[in-house]
């Protein structure tokens, strides 16, 4: 009967290439969707998950016979889901209004796991969480924005001539719309016209965080605040 401790060099060869298959499927997703973590890191994250229960699996098959060395082919593989936690977290972003790259680092880590399946030759697990993957990132996204649209959070800035009333238009335009007002921010400002000898103007910065689970058109929303008295700049994002 064959050792469970040893494995010959074309089942490595199969098992490698699988990984990088089943990896690159991922992350062809991913880069495809133009996400931080793309179609090289979700390879090499799943060869080297792979290799690594290679080597905890067989590489020390020299030592199983002696009498004081135990083996346990789980014992790397444990410091792998550990390891591609740090990598998933520098996917993640807060960008002060939301935190982006929560699936991205989920694909990171369940890549990471298809991995360690195939070094460890559950290839028909490894082929069928793949797919699953797949019709998660792909299917699922698609039936999430279209039939279970959530309220998203977005951050409207504006800079405006101390003009009264602004606020209070720029308000109600925002409830018109179905934007729910979460955080809001006013700072004065002063501005000097450039290349002008002339005293300051005063002015206003209002920075507004929004919720709202309607469609967000960034362009018919400034031009709709530009229209406003007073208004010199808009961002909205």
């Amino acid at each position: 009967m064959d050792s469970p401790w040893v494995i010959d060099n074309t089942n490595i060869l199969l098992r490698l290439v699988l990984s990088l298959v089943l990896g690159g499927i991922i992350g062809w997703e991913r880069e495809r969707s133009n996400h931080a973590a793309g179609l090289r890191t979700h390879i090499l994250v799943c060869m080297g998950s792979s290799l690594i229960m290679l080597l905890s699996v067989y590489g020390f098959s020299d030592f199983v016979d002696e009498v004081n060395v135990r083996i346990d082919p789980a014992r790397l593989a444990t410091a792998v889901i550990t390891g591609i936690g740090f990598l998933g977290a520098g996917t993640i972003l807060f960008t002060g209004k939301s935190i982006t790259g929560l699936t991205t680092a989920a694909s990171i880590w369940v890549v990471g796991a298809i991995g360690l399946a195939v070094g460890a030759g559950f290839y028909f697990a490894a082929v069928v969480s793949t797919l699953l993957i797949i019709v998660n990132l792909v299917v699922f996204n698609k039936l999430e924005q279209r039939y279970i649209r959530g309220s998203k959070m977005h951050l409207i800035s504006v800079h405006a001539a101390n003009a009264p009333g602004l606020l209070d238009g720029l308000s109600d335009m925002l409830n018109n719309k179905g934007f729910v007002i979460k955080k809001l921010i006013v700072n004065e400002r002063s501005s000097v016209p450039y290349g002008e000898a002339q005293p300051a103007v005063p002015g206003l910065e209002i920075s507004l965080h929004v919720l709202t689970d309607r469609k967000f058109d960034p362009v018919d929303l400034t031009k709709q605040i530009r229209e406003l008295g007073g208004v010199t700049m808009v961002t909205a994002e």
